[in-house]
């Protein structure tokens, strides 16, 4: 692990003025935080509880199981008012005498000759609470109060509690704690409607006559007040410790869930692991950074991945606890010195790795799961590789390739990803000063050029990536194309130790004489007079009218003709291995060929490069803007190797008809994420719903008939509202059954996803996959 060490830091960091804060505050989590905390450690203690694939996770409530036999808001409101109404006229009934059978237990038990002692009123009056209670809850029962309670509870606790995702209480405990409470009622009201006088004696024996012999005086007034508190105090004392009701309120406690405990708030803002391993200094100046605001949520992030590979490396404490302890916050910083994006145009979590790109909306062709959730992408799904198909002004872009990149990139800020991200200038994927490198095709004042062989040692192995880039998608053979590059590709190497670049490889192809005897010369001085052989046999082929090297030579020169070896230094993908976020810039104006060359050589060698690199700590990951033309046998083969190798690529497409006929439906397979946006084509919509496939649902058939049951006043009814509405009267019939359906209709596809929405599909490397949601971007 490396570390970048300050001069005299140490010294120095009690005068130096606070480090500003980079740009990009940490998401504010929906849940109420403790309001005394820095807004670090308030984010940090927001929820995050696991989640189906693609929910925003921060601030996340779970939903309670699904109740297939759910009733309407109407119904369920109305049926409850109705119940209370009817319970309240029965009570009313009683209360007026209407009801005398109600106290005929009473009776039975002669409570009329128990004369004017307590006894009787006593038992009366508990009589009629408990037919209150029969009452209430019998009514409660009828009106759907259970459900009523489960519908509003999560409501009530957020504006109680300041949270909503408190399990309910044991069965057990609520039966007690709801009897002490209706015991408490009953003590009370007996106790000061007259009917109990024994806690007066109290008073009594220690107020002397004269205070109430007098009338009301002031000072009998202040005793029997006193006495009437306490003697409520005693009570509400006695019915909390019969009810259990200090394991109720500590059951409901107030504030944020998660991260609330005293041993969460060291592990969160007090680094207590760290100093558990024997570096106090290095935990107190990083707390002591979260409580001045001058660590952002990517330091946080960066940090806690290098203590992660601390934790499996125990040799690289010190060297950790040094550059903590010197540097803080800016401890472990990206090679290049940034700390964060020069801004967020979307909602990250960068504990989790999700960027929010919607809502899922609240409606039945949604699954239960995702009603009214806001959907992310992290990289769990993103491994599996990700396909949107939409066409221009659809959203693609600006609401999911961009903030996918920018997460990325983000990602990459603390050491956990590599990015490439392809497109034209005008795509804005991202500010120059969110990229370290940035490929500008064509463009003389460009820092970097691409590498034709993607940084590829072997001959044959080089040849066949720049031959799938020039012939993929179309009717040559890349295995023949790449066998012509490698006579020349592999001779120019053996002689002078590099491989060709675009300009010499087009002319030998194009077979310069001059050049190639020079080139017979120098494999002569250097050795290499096997090579020989290999221009031989491509000047042998060459005199064949089926020759595929003018055709290589064609490709090559449009390549050349868009500037496609101009810049200073070669970039290739070999570089991922490093946290590095690129940018490539195609050319733009007449070169829109060479642009698809370049976009398939990139799919080619990152597939290539993210499967044989040796340290796949990093998720590396492809963004494609448009891959017009880009798909290949040999990409959609590519594709499905990159899940195991901590790889993905996220690819647009205006439309599947960009795509072989042939490998549409292998590139759909071939991918884990897939997302339809609105506008497309029927034809393509029908790719999509054959790749989601179907589900079990209920299809209700409604059968309608004419009415001719009833009398003549019936009939005549039914024939006066036909003369005014002309339709005659019918009796409806349902039939409910199961089928087995589409979950996404080619109809539904094409012509009822609203604009600006999208129905998305995950499956995350684990290969838990999610159901096709509709997705309100943005």
């Amino acid at each position: 692990m490396t570390t970048n060490g300050a001069p005299d830091a140490h010294s120095a960091r009690e005068d130096a003025p606070p480090v500003p804060r980079p740009p990009g505050t940490p998401p504010v989590p929906r849940q109420a935080p403790d309001a005394d905390a820095p807004p670090l450690v308030r984010w940090l203690r927001a929820p995050r509880p696991p989640a189906v694939p693609g929910v925003w996770r921060t601030g996340h409530v779970p939903k309670p199981p699904e109740d297939p036999d759910r009733l309407g808001d109407r119904e369920l409101h109305g049926g409850a008012a109705l119940a209370a109404i009817t319970g309240w006229v029965v009570w009313s009934l009683y209360a007026n005498g209407y009801l005398p059978f109600v106290t005929w237990p009473l009776d039975w038990l002669g409570a009329d000759s128990w004369g004017t002692s307590a006894a009787g009123p006593t038992l009366l009056w508990l009589y009629e609470l408990l037919f209150a209670y029969l009452l209430v809850y019998a009514f409660a029962r009828v009106g759907n109060g259970p459900a009523l309670w489960r519908r509003w509870r999560p409501s009530l606790l957020r504006r109680v509690c300041g949270r909503s995702d408190i399990p309910p209480l044991p069965p057990r405990a609520t039966a007690r704690a709801l009897a002490a409470l209706a015991a408490l009622w009953a003590a009370w009201r007996l106790s000061f409607l007259g009917i109990w006088t024994f806690w007066l004696e109290p008073l009594y024996a220690v107020v002397p006559d004269s205070w109430w012999r007098d009338g009301d005086t002031t000072a009998y007034t202040l005793a029997y007040n006193a006495h009437y508190l306490l003697w409520t105090a005693l009570l509400v004392a006695l019915a909390a410790a019969a009810g259990g009701w200090r394991h109720v309120l500590r059951h409901f406690p107030r504030g944020a869930a998660g991260g609330t405990t005293a041993a969460d708030r060291a592990r969160l803002a007090d680094f207590a692991e760290l100093r558990a391993a024997g570096a106090p200094a290095a935990a107190d100046r990083l707390a002591r950074e979260i409580k001045d605001g001058t660590m952002s949520d990517l330091d946080y992030a960066r940090i806690e991945h290098a203590w992660r590979a601390v934790r499996s490396r125990p040799t690289a404490l010190p060297a950790f606890a040094g550059a903590a302890e010197t540097e803080g916050a800016a401890a472990f910083v990206h090679p290049s010195g940034d700390r964060d994006l020069p801004a967020r145009t979307a909602r990250h979590d960068l504990l989790t790795g999700q960027v929010r790109i919607g809502t899922a909306l609240d409606e039945d062709r949604n699954a239960y799961a995702y009603r009214g959730e806001e959907v992310a992408l992290d990289p769990a799904v993103l491994g599996t590789s990700l396909l949107a198909v939409g066409p221009p002004g659809s959203g693609k872009t600006g609401r999911v390739i961009r903030p996918v990149t920018e997460a990325l990139c983000l990602r990459a800020l603390t050491g956990q990803a590599a990015v490439v991200a392809v497109g034209t200038a005008r795509s804005a994927l991202g500010p120059d000063a969110s990229f370290d490198i940035i490929v500008r095709v064509g463009d003389p004042a460009s820092t970097h050029h691409l590498d034709p062989y993607g940084g590829a040692a072997d001959n044959d192995e080089a040849a066949a990536l720049l031959a799938e880039a020039l012939v993929g998608g179309t009717r040559v053979d890349p295995a023949e194309a790449a066998a012509v590059l490698v006579q020349l590709i592999a001779p120019y190497h053996a002689a002078y130790a590099r491989l060709p670049g675009v300009p010499e490889l087009r002319a030998m192809l194009d077979g310069a004489p001059a050049l190639l005897a020079t080139l017979r010369d120098d494999l002569a001085h250097a050795g290499a007079t096997h090579q020989q052989r290999e221009l031989d046999a491509r000047a042998r082929q060459a005199q064949r009218p089926d020759d595929l090297g003018p055709q290589l030579a064609d490709r090559l020169a449009v390549l050349d003709r868009a500037g496609f070896s101009l810049g200073a230094r070669p970039f290739s993908l070999s570089a991922l291995v490093h946290p590095v976020r690129v940018r490539v810039d195609l050319p733009g104006g007449g070169h829109a060929e060479a642009g698809r060359i370049i976009t398939r050589l990139l799919l080619a060698q990152f597939t290539t490069a993210a499967t044989t690199r040796a340290d796949r700590t990093l998720f590396a990951c492809l963004v494609l803007d448009d891959a017009t033309a880009a798909v290949t046998p040999g990409t959609v083969r590519g594709l499905t190797q990159l899940r195991p190798n901590n790889a993905g690529a996220v690819i647009a497409l205006r439309t599947l008809d960009d795509v072989p006929s042939a490998l549409r439906t292998g590139l759909l397979g071939a991918v884990g994420c897939r997302m339809a946006f609105s506008g497309l084509t029927t034809w393509d919509a029908e790719h999509f719903a054959r790749a989601w496939g179907t589900a079990w649902t209920e299809d209700q058939e409604t059968t309608r008939t004419p009415d001719r049951a009833g009398g003549v006043l019936r009939r005549t009814v039914r024939g006066v509202r036909k003369l005014f509405t002309g339709r005659d009267t019918t009796t409806e019939s349902v039939t409910v059954r199961r089928v087995e359906r589409e979950r996404w209709s080619a109809s539904e596809l094409a012509h009822r996803v609203p604009p600006r929405h999208a129905v998305v599909s995950m499956t995350t490397v684990g290969g838990e996959p999610s159901p096709p949601v509709l997705v309100r971007l943005g």
